[in-house]
């Protein structure tokens, strides 16, 4: 790992503001969270706001326990100061820090009791309950004026069918009714829906089982969660990440799609990915599309990683990509190279404002010069046919004016995030780095703009900054919000 040291002056002055435009979805208000303009404004101030994990964080004495760190939005955008840490040991929280908790290895928002403000909710899936080691547990974490404060425990309704309760989350209005639904995932074959709208006193409404497993194949447990709106018909659907193993030698995760309707959701498609994948209106269509990652290079025997596009439609998914993209890809910069993870983190939104969504791409483990493992993040112009590599440019620690300089096994990229932090409509760029400075980590935010992501003005800080114990290996940002 890169020597622990303090981050390095250029980084801890670099105070200018970060602006964040459009979510992993689109740049304007999330349909399920009707009662805020942001299902990411957590004190209802008109501002995104930016989640970050730290999910190895030491919380008292005990280790990997897990902590969260809030940075809220502003016109000037965040910084280190303006935050709320959040553990299972902050007041109104519910629960108790524990070793191997892994507090924040999931997240997810918007306003679950609509009440205006959005609500965050925090996945611990380490979490033992009772006597069922590591069975797991989501928190919600409410929204006021104030910001968040307060806590409801969602509880597991199926502790013997599966354990890691809590290890993907995603919020969104399934059933097209004005209220907010909660998806959990396990490490089980089924995720279960969590029916708005919730009460601070009796959470969810309902609940219903989501079956994974489908006939030709073994399902497993939900990595990532995200909600989007592929056939643009006003209702969320779900895309359910790593949940999927059909029978061949090529295909060993799936994405899968699951359309959202009054009647519930349905199943609708499987497409071919690793565990991770964005989602988000690339051409501009009114339909959000999907993009997959196969970032190990095992399902199509690529080195490094690349990424697919499918398409969105009135129809749903389209079940063949539309193209795929890896570093040997003209106008990508970088080179095909063994293990660099192109594709390990991405998040899709508007940086330009042209009203089609936009991609940063890391490779975490890219080598840079005579540094291995540092990490890097391509930014790709979303355009009526995709995306768009005549334009992609790559950002790392060493890219003039990104504070920092990039060290073997920094892991720039493990976190992505595309979203409006100080309200000028274009979104800028977030990226976690959990192996600076001896895996503390630490955080950055450059700005979007017209002409897309510029460095000046760049935001960054570790984890002690940000109010995370550097005690162990924190991994501060190795986690956003989607």
């Amino acid at each position: 790992m890169s020597t622990r040291h303090p981050l390095r002056t250029t980084l801890a002055a670099a105070t200018a503001v970060a602006a964040l435009a459009g979510g992993l979805l689109t740049v304007v208000a999330d349909p399920a969270t009707a009662a805020t303009k942001y299902a990411d404004d957590f004190n209802g101030d008109g501002y995104r706001d930016l989640v970050t994990s730290a999910t190895r964080a030491t919380v008292g004495a005990a280790k990997y326990a897990g902590a969260v760190v809030v940075n809220y939005g502003s016109a000037s955008g965040i910084s280190s100061s303006r935050r709320t840490v959040l553990t299972q040991n902050t007041s109104g929280i519910p629960g108790t820090a524990e070793a191997n908790d892994f507090f924040g290895s999931a997240l997810a928002s918007g306003d679950l009791n609509n009440d205006g403000y959005a609500d965050l909710v925090v996945g611990a899936p380490g979490e033992d309950v009772g006597d069922d080691t590591n069975g797991g547990t989501a928190v919600v974490v409410w929204g006021s004026a104030a910001g968040l404060s307060g806590g409801r425990t969602i509880g597991d309704p199926a502790t013997s069918a599966h354990d890691w309760f809590g290890q993907s989350l995603a919020v969104g209005d399934f059933s097209g009714d004005g209220k907010a639904d909660l998806a959990v995932g396990s490490s089980g074959k089924d995720i279960w829906i969590h029916k708005g709208g919730f009460t601070k006193s009796s959470g969810a409404a309902s609940r219903y089982k989501l079956a994974t497993s489908l006939q030709s194949g073994s399902g497993f447990g939900a990595v990532s969660l995200l909600t989007g709106d592929v056939n643009g018909d006003g209702t969320d659907d779900l895309i359910a990440n790593g949940t999927y193993f059909p029978n061949t030698s090529t295909k060993y995760y799936g994405t899968l799609v699951y359309l959202g309707a009054s009647s519930g959701l349905a199943f609708q498609a499987v497409l071919e990915s690793d565990i991770q994948a964005a989602v988000g209106d690339i051409n501009g269509d009114g339909h959000d599309d999907v993009v997959t990652s196969a970032h190990s290079g095992g399902l199509d025997g690529n080195k490094g990683g690349s990424i697919s596009t499918y398409l969105g439609g009135s129809g749903g998914i389209a079940t063949e990509a539309s193209q795929t993209i890896d570093q040997d890809t003209s106008g990508v910069p970088g080179e095909d190279e063994t293990s660099d993870n192109f594709g390990f983190a991405i998040s899709l939104g508007d940086i330009d404002g042209d009203g089609r969504a936009d991609a940063a791409v890391s490779a975490f483990y890219e080598t840079l010069g005579s540094d291995t493992l540092t990490g890097a993040v391509t930014v790709f112009r979303g355009a009526a046919t995709g995306l768009s590599t005549s334009s992609a440019k790559m950002f790392h620690q060493d890219t003039a004016d990104v504070p920092g300089v990039g060290e073997d096994n920094d892991h720039f990229g493990s976190a992505v995030r595309l979203a409006d932090l100080n309200g000028d409509g274009h979104a800028d760029l977030s990226v976690g780095a959990d192996g600076e400075n001896g895996a503390d980590g630490a955080l950055w935010s450059l700005r979007g703009s017209s002409s897309g992501v510029t460095t000046t003005n760049a935001v960054a800080f570790g984890a002690a900054s940000a109010g995370v114990s550097t005690s162990g290996y924190p991994k501060f940002g190795g986690g956003m919000l989607p």
